[in-house]
């Protein structure tokens, strides 16, 4: 289904320099609709094509204005700058959950509504909150496949064991995000 065809227009997209590195944002009329982190110009052409192909129609840059696409577009910018300034610990901004279904999509509607700034997960437990127990392996590809990141926490999903586990932003920015929401301690260097 196009944006268009939603009614909603197409989507619209910035980038936004972070602690982390550049972040691609892309919001729909009905909520942001994707986070792509490192988003140089490569990653973001890629991400930006990827985006096109799948919702149908090609992303307006900097669409701020654009009605309710822009609208939600500008409330997630200032949403994350919150969040990166340590001011913003819970995100209200509409989410649009069209790139992600099933088990996928389950896992991380589960993780956004029930994991809190400054708490963490286990893969396992994240596993069985969703009534797939022995899933703890899935659970791990939805966190890689997590087409919103930060706002969608997968950072906070971790190894039962005490390790911090993969991500897909790199191991440095898991642990970037994780020393922010007070969970390890910062970085020395």
């Amino acid at each position: 289904m196009t944006g268009a065809a939603a009614g909603t227009g197409p989507p619209v997209w910035t980038v936004r320099g972070t602690p982390v590195g550049p972040l691609l944002l892309a919001a729909t009329g009905r909520g942001l609709v994707t986070v792509v982190f490192h988003a140089d110009g490569r990653t973001a052409d890629r991400a930006l094509a990827r985006l096109a192909a799948r919702l149908g129609a090609a992303p307006v840059r900097d669409g701020t204005g654009a009605g309710r696409a822009g609208a939600v577009l500008a409330g997630a910018v200032r949403e994350l700058d919150g969040y990166f300034h340590g001011g913003l610990r819970e995100f209200s901004v509409p989410l649009d959950w069209s790139l992600t279904s099933g088990f996928n999509e389950r896992v991380l509607r589960e993780l956004a509504s029930s994991v809190p700034y400054g708490a963490t997960v286990g893969y396992r437990a994240l596993a069985a909150r969703v009534g797939e127990p022995g899933a703890a392996r899935a659970v791990g590809v939805a966190m890689g496949a997590n087409p919103l990141p930060v706002v969608v926490p997968c950072h906070r999903v971790v190894e039962s064991g005490g390790g911090i586990g993969g991500f897909g932003g790199g191991l440095e920015t898991k642990r970037a995000l994780l020393a922010l929401e007070g969970v390890l301690p910062a970085p020395l260097f």
